[in-house]
């Protein structure tokens, strides 16, 4: 979180902010998830780290939470730790911020492919270039097994 800060929005670099959902403590859930998340105006920052060690994530501007269709802003972004930070931001080319159900949550997207997605039990994902934020892969391969993630709000 601390290496995020200066990615983030000028607005919420001085706020502080608290762990919402953490695999460790609450379960493999996208549900649970979904359940453990802020209000709906807060901002989220999506942590993952995969089987291979690899850590990365996203940022959204509202809250994480289930809906009938892509929502956001163009301050959502995606990144990775691989080895250092880079940040993957809003290309202007489509609006598929954010997007999720409880068998699927999706950040980025166009032409079938996903920037980030997740599956319903939190296992399994994947990260592909996408149009959204002409992103590299976030993790060393396509398809990836969840080993953490934390979601945090704001406090």
């Amino acid at each position: 979180v601390p290496q995020l800060g200066p990615q983030l929005p000028p607005r919420l670099t001085q706020q502080p902010w608290h762990l919402l959902y953490s695999t460790g403590r609450d379960g493999f859930s996208l549900r649970t998830l979904y359940r453990s998340g802020a209000r709906p105006d807060s901002p989220a920052l999506l942590l993952i780290r995969d089987t291979e060690a690899q850590a990365f994530g996203a940022f959204s501007a509202s809250a994480i939470r289930s809906s009938s269709g892509f929502y956001g802003t163009g301050e959502t972004f995606l990144f990775s730790f691989c080895p250092e930070l880079k940040v993957f931001r809003w290309t202007g080319r489509n609006d598929f911020f954010v997007n999720g159900d409880m068998n699927l949550l999706m950040v980025g997207g166009g032409s079938g492919r996903f920037g980030l997605w997740l599956d319903g039990d939190l296992h399994h994902g994947g990260s592909q270039p996408c149009e959204t934020f002409d992103n590299e892969t976030l993790s060393h391969r396509e398809e990836f097994c969840i080993q953490d993630l934390e979601l945090w709000g704001l406090a």
